[in-house]
């Protein structure tokens, strides 16, 4: 008799976690399965792929090891059913288990169908509360309660009181300040990063090289490039990669965050958001890691404090809107946003330098960072109109550390202002001149970031105007987006006029780069 089989989803690689609890070699096995819908129900990158494949494996080569048995399907056994609702299916027909259990998932959908097979098959799921996260989402719920509005920074106080973090003995933030963004984001002086510690890297081992082989194989018309593959995809890949972090790039993180350099994407950032969300990280060892770098002198405390506030604050808060506001947050489109994502977003082929870079090194490393993804892509996108669903399944399809838990909410409420201002207070809404202040791409670029019409003007500041233009009666109710909008009274008819019809123009497509560059 199998007494209870044990579902571990591919971003559920922890041994501790919830759903192994009483766990018994002797009447339990594990259940894992590499099925085509994961790559298919958004394109999958490569990258992305490789990334939860490899780490899969390698996990359950270490419970196997351990001493326990794993049922395990591999993406082209021939026995594949292709989804988990049917793998799951067939596998309960085959092995009879008297119960499943599992640590609750980390998307709504998959939730669904592993439920509704279940309930199928006659066979009870104890789906446990997940110990990875500070916060659970029943707490979460007791803190939304009655709130119109959802800001991250009265939750990321009370995680931080709660839990301890950066706090005095007195019950005070370190520093005398919650918030130290005002010492950070700078941008990069004019000769560049200068010397950047490197990343931590990983050169794939026999079982990663297995993997590399049957992605390039089995998802062989996918976009991405497995040529430079080296995330950390085991436990001590994941530590090794944190240690470097806090000790070779956590100092000069703050300054850094929000720069950008052509061809440089690793810059002074973590590139740890993918262990975390596979589970080979816990949150609470990555903030008392960067804790005790303030605390021994080896960090200053504006970068500490702003890496553990997109950690403890921001990742813990993100999760709660999602399961707080699902399943009708995927439909939110506040300000009816219907425009294709365009197709060079998938290629890189665009004459504009910033979003170039950004999604090259998208499609290369499976990798952008946050200000690339909101202030690049995402910018671009909102601006553009496009329907915030086909951004959130690009953005979901394209990294490596795209959780939907995680990706939903950071898309659709954050970058594309589609829930209305549930998470933010006002839209991420900047011309070409944000770009230019915060990186060099508009030195090479043939579009001019201070020009809103003609054939030289950026688009990104004519959609800005455009986007002022058209949302303008709900822009001028948000107190934050008044000035911006009073700006229009600046505009005569005619040059309203210009501006939007070449914002329909770039929105067919008819917009070429100028001959030469600025």
């Amino acid at each position: 008799m199998l007494r209870n089989l044990v579902i571990v989803l591919g971003d559920q690689l922890a041994a501790d976690a919830s759903g192994f609890d009483g766990f018994d070699p002797a009447q339990d096995a594990v259940w894992m399965a590499e099925v085509g819908e994961e790559s298919m129900h958004v394109w999958s990158t490569k990258p992305r792929t490789a990334v939860f494949l490899a780490a899969m494996r390698h996990f359950a080569a270490d419970q196997r090891g351990a001493g326990h048995t794993v049922h395990y399907m591999e993406l082209d056994d021939r026995e594949n059913r292709g989804t988990f609702a049917d793998q799951l299916a067939a596998d309960l027909a085959r092995l009879q288990p008297a119960g499943l259990v599992m640590t609750e998932p980390g998307e709504w959908r998959v939730r669904e169908a592993l439920q509704q097979t279940a309930d199928a098959a006659g066979i009870p799921l104890d789906i446990r509360v997940d110990r990875h996260f500070f916060c659970t989402v029943a707490e979460f719920t007791e803190h939304a309660a009655g709130r119109a509005t959802l800001r991250m920074e009265y939750f990321y106080r009370e995680m931080r009181e709660r839990h301890g973090v950066l706090m005095t003995d007195r019950g005070q933030p370190v520093g005398g300040r919650w918030n130290y963004d005002a010492d950070n984001r700078k941008a990069f002086p004019k000769q560049g990063p200068g010397l950047v510690p490197p990343r931590a890297t990983f050169p794939p081992d026999d079982i990663t090289r297995d993997v590399l082989a049957l992605v390039e194989r089995e998802l062989a018309e996918h976009p991405g490039s497995l040529d430079t593959f080296a995330w950390p995809v085991t436990r001590a890949q994941a530590l090794e990669a944190l240690e470097l972090f806090i000790d070779e790039r956590l100092p000069g993180f703050g300054d850094a965050q929000d720069a950008m350099w052509p061809g440089e994407p690793w810059l002074w950032h973590a590139h740890l958001s993918s262990s975390m969300n596979l589970k080979l990280l816990h949150p609470r060892e990555v903030v008392v890691a960067a804790e005790a770098a303030y605390r021994a002198e080896r960090a200053p405390l504006a970068a500490v404090e702003g890496f553990i506030r997109q950690i403890l604050g921001w990742r813990e808060y993100v999760r709660g809107v999602y399961w707080t506001q699902m399943p009708g947050y995927l439909q939110r489109n506040a300000f009816e946003a219907f425009e294709p994502l365009p197709d060079w977003y998938w290629t890189g082929d665009t004459p504009m330098a910033c979003l170039k870079d950004a999604i090259d090194t998208t499609l290369e490393n499976g990798y952008a960072h946050h200000i690339q993804r909101l202030m690049v892509t995402g910018l671009y996108a909102m601006l553009l109109g496009v329907d915030p669903r086909e951004v959130h399944a690009w953005y979901l399809a394209v990294y490596v550390d795209a959780v939907e838990w995680a990706e939903l909410p950071n898309t659709l409420g954050m970058s594309q202002y589609a829930d209305g201002g549930l998470m933010g207070s006002k839209p991420y809404a900047a011309s070409g001149k944000y770009i230019d202040r915060m990186s060099p791409y508009c030195k090479t670029c043939p579009f001019d970031p201070a020009k809103r019409t003609g054939d030289d003007a950026c688009p990104f500041t004519t959609l800005y105007w455009d986007y002022l233009i058209r949302h303008e009666q709900p822009l001028a109710e948000n107190r934050r987006m008044a000035l911006q909008v009073k700006n229009l009274g600046r505009l005569d008819d005619d040059e309203i006029t210009a501006i939007r019809d070449r914002a329909d123009a770039i929105r067919r497509g008819d917009v070429a780069a100028p001959k030469g560059t600025r």
